[in-house]
């Protein structure tokens, strides 16, 4: 594969960015410099750290990247529960983002297991 474009994982990951963002125009102004933003961050950090690690030299350092954007991923799903908690977050779009959350989490830790040869099935 030649670009990190072509991998999935990163596909759905920038989605769900993107899904979040819209998400979030809608939230209260004064969670903009809060919530929002920690949210935002935590988010857009999954499909960052698979770019940088997408691009380094040795396996290890790809798969530490990837352990990155899973770690990022968890906090994320903590945000949407604070969202849906404080009533920013209908139930069933918590749950349907937290759907593809654990989607996009399955495909991190697949594809970690390929990088360092452990067999996934």
């Amino acid at each position: 594969m030649e670009t990190f474009k072509g991998l999935v994982v990163w596909q759905k990951s920038h989605n769900l960015v993107l899904e979040i963002y819209n998400i979030t125009k809608k939230f209260p102004d004064e969670e903009r410099f809060g919530l929002v933003s920690q949210l935002r961050r935590a988010i857009a950090s999954v499909p960052t750290n698979i770019v940088e690690g997408f691009k380094r030299k040795g396996k290890r350092e790809f798969s530490h990247f990837l352990n990155l954007a899973d770690s990022s991923l968890e906090e994320t799903k903590y945000h949407l529960i604070l969202c849906k908690d404080l009533n920013y977050l209908e139930n069933n779009k918590y749950l349907n983002l937290n759907l593809k959350c654990e989607e996009i989490g399955r495909m991190l830790s697949g594809l970690q297991k390929k990088i360092n040869g452990i067999n996934c099935n």
